[in-house]
């Protein structure tokens, strides 16, 4: 079975995002925490939380992803950047114990200057503080296109921060399709050499969810610009492989590309199909 969704806004609680979901012919879905440029949270709604939790086993919705704001920077040189993002984050997990078994996806960050090195370090130390071992959400780490000085456009920049880790059980990983072709690892014409390249650097089973995006650049680019789905470098057809390999089954899908719900319920419906 393909678990495929895209992302959803949270403004209007969980069981919004549940119906709206199951509305276009998804089973999972993706939303921000909080506004993605950063700001504080809505207090949750428990009786929301427990009315879709309540509609997600009756209509069959499975693990779903949080993600993170993109303003956050665990390793910024400005110390009040990685506290905000410590904060944030700390603030998030605790949120999301109310959904226990989920997904949260962050950006590891730029490191602004200071250096690649630098960078796992500080991103390492974070997490090091933030974990817990009675959380119930696995946080995951998103690869990268490589622009600038992000850091995790290399896999084995991720697999650094991953081995650093005390709490290990507890992180993942998220393969943005459009990042990793635009970082140089060309799953259209080699998907399965890049999914072998993944396990031997970080291990399959760290993976464990996945962004479905085209991309607006060609490959290597190190652009980050998503696009729908068969409008793009990528293509429609190397996509259709990435949801329905083999080695991905059970993971969950999130669409990313630039679209309306109507738009995304079309994106959803070819790449359900079968090949």
């Amino acid at each position: 079975m393909i678990h495929i969704g895209c992302h959803l806004s949270s403004s209007k609680g969980f069981l919004h995002m549940g119906k709206t979901a199951v509305s276009i012919g998804a089973d999972t879905f993706q939303f921000f925490t909080r506004n993605p440029r950063g700001s504080r949270a809505k207090e949750l709604d428990m009786a929301d939380v427990e009315a879709y939790r309540a509609y997600a086993a009756e209509h069959g919705i499975g693990v779903i992803v949080a993600h993170a704001p993109y303003t956050l920077n665990a390793c910024s040189a400005d110390e009040h950047v990685r506290e905000f993002a410590q904060q944030t984050m700390q603030d998030d997990l605790r949120r999301l114990d109310c959904l226990p078994g989920n997904l949260y996806n962050f950006h590891p960050g730029s490191h602004v200057g200071q250096g690649v090195e630098k960078g796992i370090e500080l991103i390492t130390a974070q997490l090091n503080e933030l974990l817990r071992p009675e959380q119930q959400t696995t946080v995951l780490l998103e690869t990268m296109a490589g622009k600038g000085s992000e850091v995790g456009g290399r896999f084995e920049e991720l697999a650094a921060i991953l081995e650093r880790v005390e709490l290990k059980e507890k992180m993942g990983v998220c393969l943005d399709t459009c990042h990793v072709y635009d970082a140089g690892y060309d799953i259209r014409e080699d998907l399965d050499g890049v999914l072998d390249e993944f396990d031997r650097v970080i291990g399959l089973s760290r993976l464990r969810a996945v962004h479905v995006n085209d991309t607006k650049n060609p490959f290597g680019s190190h652009k980050d610009r998503h696009e729908k789905i068969g409008e793009g470098f990528l293509g429609a057809e190397a996509l259709h492989r990435v949801v329905h390999h083999p080695r991905l089954a059970g993971l969950p899908f999130c669409l990313e590309t630039p679209n309306e719900l109507p738009g995304y319920a079309a994106e959803i419906a070819l790449l359900r199909k079968e090949a």
